[in-house]
């Protein structure tokens, strides 16, 4: 399931502001910017993280990517609750992400939901459901909460996720 960040979406960089009003920018002042963070950058930073075994959660606008001692490493994007897996047992797995000024698309495969500190993903493929117990849904949860405080009310409210764990 592929999504566009949008215009209207909040934009990537952290500023809080939508995209159309931060980054989006074109001729000199988007020259004069510094370069904006890649979210493939990060994948494989996290990715690298995974096939060292070392665990680590970081975010890049409404992105949270993490990894774990076991070698997984995932992308979620909070605002639709959307997931991919980018590496798994230490190995990268082939993630499809069109990047470009505008828009960033990438082909989700998973939802997710943090309740009762698990960590549950849904297939888009096929309906079947997982909980990984194992997940750092502590650290995932404070870098939600980090992220919602940046996006409109009405836009965190439609998350599924009980941030009051994080607390």
């Amino acid at each position: 399931m592929a999504k566009k960040i949008g215009r209207n979406d909040p934009c990537f960089c952290d500023s809080g502001k939508k995209f159309k009003k931060c980054c989006l920018g074109t001729g000199a002042s988007a020259q004069a910017r510094p370069a904006l963070p890649s979210i493939k950058t990060e994948v494989a930073k996290i990715q690298a993280n995974a096939g060292a075994g070392k665990a680590g959660v970081l975010t890049l606008g409404v992105f949270v990517l993490f990894s774990t001692p076991s070698g997984d490493a995932w992308l979620l994007e909070v605002t639709d609750m959307d997931a991919i897996q980018v590496a798994q047992d230490g190995k990268k797995l082939a993630v499809e992400i069109e990047e470009n000024p505008e828009t960033i698309e990438i082909n989700w495969t998973h939802k997710f939901e943090i309740k009762n500190k698990k960590f549950s993903l849904t297939s888009y493929k096929d309906n079947s459901e997982e909980t990984r117990e194992d997940y750092p849904t502590h650290a995932i949860l404070a870098m939600v909460k980090k992220i919602c405080r940046r996006i409109p009310p009405e836009l965190a409210g439609a998350l599924h996720l009980d941030t009051s764990e994080a607390e």
